[in-house]
């Protein structure tokens, strides 16, 4: 009996080591974090998105005293491209961006040329809250394994955008929709390639018209690659012509957008954010009878992910702002319609009662649909399609902004 006890508490005391030991490691790093400044690099188009970060800062130092600064960018490119230059110069330690907002085509090339500083997401304490299973995209960036390199802070999906009271039952069908645009020229318009949104939009398109969605899954073949997208450039042929401003120009990005819907120049939008239209509509930039839908069979959906260069000049500070990300009090603020209306990264079941009583309490707002109605969220194409149809669009059809 007492060697039973005695191995059940030597079990025990094993599996407490780890938690201990980790909160040890946590311990060093906001020990070497506090004081710091953490020049975040992320996408600055959106005001909303802005203040949020503003208030993340807020935290971060009230919580932890380190202080956070936005380096507002106009494309993730930029920093990439700086954190690359930085590796060629031999700047091995003190670089100048410290976490980036990134995901896709950006977060492989990143990790290909070694860019990016060693497993550290799922050594954050706030980890173990993170959907894994339930939100496989927090672990998968455009089917790149994260591999902890990076960290997950929203979910994301592609919903459409409607004006119920103008446009009562929108279509709900890719082919449905080429056939609405043709009736209603100048009423449809998307972001002009290379911009993200309006990518996707492309890559929608092109999950709903090849033969084969599943070969999306792997890098392009350049064997088959003109053969798959033909009917991608089909569909948009025909769209073209019957576009805003008759496809002679695109909105620079999805605000641009947003704003010719709120305008009433389109009658129907798009967004990667869910609650994007109930958040307008909390703030008065939507008319109340605004509402969402999504395309039979799914819609895009991915996760907005921050990761750390490998000579980040502030890397313990870096890691305290991703993990304060994951935090559910911060997840829940980003959730709510009238700050962002972002969907967590949480699996809520995991939460304490207080924290999970946050999210029961917040109003998704009218436009939101619930998460059992958006449907299936289809998974991101590998990066290498989104940079091949990107430059064939521009090459068809424009020129990059």
């Amino acid at each position: 009996m007492f060697g039973r006890i005695m191995g059940t508490a030597l079990a025990c005391l094993a599996a407490l080591a780890p938690a201990a030991g980790a909160e040890e490691a946590w311990d060093r790093v906001l020990a070497e974090a506090e004081g710091q400044t953490v020049y975040w690099h992320a996408w600055g188009g959106d005001s909303k998105i802005n203040a949020f970060i503003a208030w993340v800062g807020e935290e971060a130092q009230a919580r932890h005293g380190v202080r956070l600064e936005q380096v507002k960018l106009a494309d993730t490119t930029d920093a990439v491209a700086r954190v690359l230059a930085e590796k060629q110069a031999g700047r091995t330690t003190g670089g100048a961006v410290d976490l980036i907002w990134i995901n896709g085509e950006n977060f492989a090339a990143m990790k290909a040329q070694g860019l990016l500083s060693g497993p550290f997401a799922e050594s954050l304490p706030n980890w173990r809250y993170v959907d894994v299973a339930g939100k496989p995209a927090t672990v998968t960036d455009f089917t790149e394994p994260t591999e902890g390199l990076e960290s997950p802070w929203a979910m994301a999906q592609l919903v459409f955008e409607h004006d119920s009271a103008r446009l009562p039952s929108p279509p709900r069908t890719l082919a449905g929709l080429l056939d609405w645009i043709e009736a209603n020229p100048g009423r449809f318009t998307f972001p002009q390639p290379p911009d993200y949104l309006g990518t996707t939009f492309l890559k929608q398109v092109l999950h709903g018209v090849i033969e084969d969605p599943a070969q999306l899954q792997r890098p392009v073949d350049p064997a088959t690659y003109e053969a798959a997208t033909a009917p991608l450039w089909d569909w948009l042929d025909r769209a073209e012509p019957h576009l805003w401003r008759e496809g002679r120009a695109y909105p620079a990005n999805e605000p641009a957008m947003g704003q010719l819907f709120a305008d009433g120049e389109i009658a129907i939008s798009f967004a990667f954010n869910p609650g994007r239209a109930s958040a307008a509509i909390a703030a008065g930039e939507l008319a109340e009878t605004v509402r969402t839908f999504t395309l039979e069979g799914g819609t895009i959906g991915n996760a907005s992910f921050v990761a750390i260069p490998f000579n980040a000049a502030h890397a313990a500070g870096a890691r305290v702002i991703a993990n304060l990300l994951l935090d559910p009090a911060v997840q829940a603020r980003a959730q709510d319609p009238a700050v962002l209306g972002f969907q967590t990264v949480l699996d809520l079941d995991r939460l304490p009662d207080e924290d999970r009583a946050r999210f029961e309490a917040l109003d998704l707002g009218v436009a939101t649909l619930a998460p059992e109605d958006l449907g299936p969220a289809l998974l991101e194409p590998h990066a290498s399609w989104m940079e091949r149809i990107a430059e064939d669009w521009v090459r068809r059809y424009g020129t990059a902004p």
